[in-house]
């Protein structure tokens, strides 16, 4: 495949993205219009862009590789999510519409007191940082693989180039302009993730039916397990880990909640929330549907399979064994996947920076416009830092490390808002900051020692204790509010 016509198609892809900033920024570039669109998003757009945001470029390459290991067992975690999604709509929603709040971490100032506020925000901002900037990473290396490399393009300049294109699209108009744009992107994703599956059915000689037997009848279609208590894909665990991940990763993350802010009314916001429940379990299944097929034409056409699961879907996609012109296909699905992702939690860390940690509301309007410009930029210039440190490190254990250790910050953030909703009780502001740090440690000491005694194995169900240690962490610490 020509590396000039694959240039040419990123170029016109980025052009689009930046014709649609434009359009949405030209009138409303104010921090309203960054932080919460005018509170104007209609639900639907948000509710198709939050497709693409959820799956990032990671998400892209990563499900119909791991069906390779654990078969289609991850849709127990799916069916999980819906559930989440409902309880979001349900209990956060109107919370946080009621409170009219612009970063979802304020709350906690009120409920908690100044210290837990200011403890929350900052593990969601340790964790996205670094989580989002190790997830774009991943997807520029398979980018510089495959397409810039012919072009001698340094790896440190397709970083650069890469967020400095995000920043140009989001810098005005914030979330107002990324509603769009992710919408945008998540039809580009499902619709690439749509020719490669009908591609590989062609090159297989299958006809719908044939793909769909094909499908049902392979060892790796089994979605659920009730059998082994100390497997990580026992039922009970997906289904109950998906639940408290959505809560925690969605409902309790300012990356997808300030879209879902941006709504005009509550009750926009929550429809929104019903149809991107709905959809996300469908979209899932295709995913792992389209890694049954791809071990199935590697058994079938005798293709040796890379060690890593991540590299599976790019061996196909890359190599010409589905075509040359897939190779396009897969681009522009990385690259909407990738970006969707990226802006949306830039555009998050900037308003969490801004609004919880230095207190921007409390600026002069053209004053605090020119923070919130200044820590946009700052922000996208340490992304560029961070990945170059991943690059420097070289190593993906490194990597899965990393998101292991941002998975255990978002059990502090579970535990707070339980305490907070659920009880009605303060705890002392000052062993905040100690219990949520103390939780994850414990946690991790937990996991390491019931490997080593007991042979189990922690999965997703981490997170749920977690939370429950800092619940009670704060519980130990609290008193009666008086009314």
């Amino acid at each position: 495949m020509n590396s000039t016509l694959i240039l040419l198609i990123i170029a016109l892809y980025f052009g689009l993205l930046l014709l649609i900033a434009w359009i949405t920024g030209r009138k409303h570039s104010g921090n309203d219009a960054f932080f919460t669109g005018n509170r104007k998003s209609p639900w639907y757009i948000v509710s198709i862009g939050m497709i693409g945001s959820s799956l990032s470029g990671v998400t892209f390459v990563s499900v119909p590789g791991m069906v390779r290991n654990i078969d289609m067992t991850y849709m127990q975690t799916v069916f999980g999510f819906f559930v989440g999604y409902i309880i979001i709509a349900k209990v956060l929603l109107p919370l946080y519409y009621r409170l009219q709040l612009t970063s979802i971490y304020s709350y906690l100032n009120g409920r908690i007191g100044r210290r837990g506020y200011k403890t929350g925000a900052s593990f969601f901002l340790l964790s996205k940082i670094v989580g989002a900037a190790a997830r774009l990473y991943l997807v520029v290396l398979i980018l510089q693989a495959y397409v810039f490399e012919a072009w001698h393009i340094p790896f440190g300049v397709t970083v650069v180039i890469s967020l400095f294109l995000v920043w140009l699209y989001t810098f005005r108009s914030g979330i107002k302009t990324i509603v769009w744009t992710d919408t945008m992107q998540a039809v580009c994703l499902v619709a690439m993730l749509v020719v490669i599956i009908w591609q590989l059915k062609d090159r297989m000689g299958l006809d719908f039916g044939g793909m769909v037997q094909t499908i049902a009848a392979s060892p790796h279609f089994r979605i659920f397990e009730f059998g082994d208590w100390h497997s990580t894909q026992h039922f009970a665990k997906q289904f109950f880990s998906g639940i408290f991940i959505t809560i925690v990763m969605t409902g309790l993350d300012q990356d997808m909640m300030q879209k879902n802010l941006s709504c005009r009314s509550l009750k926009d916001a929550q429809k929104n929330m019903y149809i991107y429940g709905f959809a996300f379990a469908p979209i899932n299944f295709f995913f792992l549907s389209l890694g049954v097929l791809l071990l199935t034409f590697a058994a079938q056409q005798q293709i040796a399979l890379p060690v890593l699961n991540d590299d599976i879907l790019p061996l196909f996609c890359t190599s010409g064994i589905l075509g040359d012109s897939i190779l396009v296909f897969f681009v522009i699905g990385i690259i909407a996947a990738a970006f969707s992702s990226a802006d949306s939690a830039l555009t998050a860390l900037t308003t969490s920076f801004c609004v919880d940690i230095l207190d921007i509301e409390k600026e002069e309007a053209r004053q605090a416009k020119r923070t919130r410009l200044k820590v946009h930029l700052l922000i996208s210039v340490l992304f560029v830092f961070i990945i170059l440190a991943f690059k420097a490190v070289n190593n993906r254990s490194v990597i899965d490390a990393i998101y292991m250790i941002a998975s255990y910050t978002y059990g502090p953030l579970l535990g707070l808002f339980a305490f907070g909703l659920f009880t009605n009780k303060r705890p002392n502001d000052n062993y905040v900051p100690y219990i949520c740090i103390a939780s994850p440690l414990l946690c991790f000491t937990a996991s390491y020692l019931a490997k080593q005694y007991i042979g189990y194995t922690f999965g997703y169900e981490m997170l749920m204790l977690n939370g429950a240690i800092t619940f009670a962490g704060l519980s130990v610490t609290s008193q009666q509010i008086r009314r």
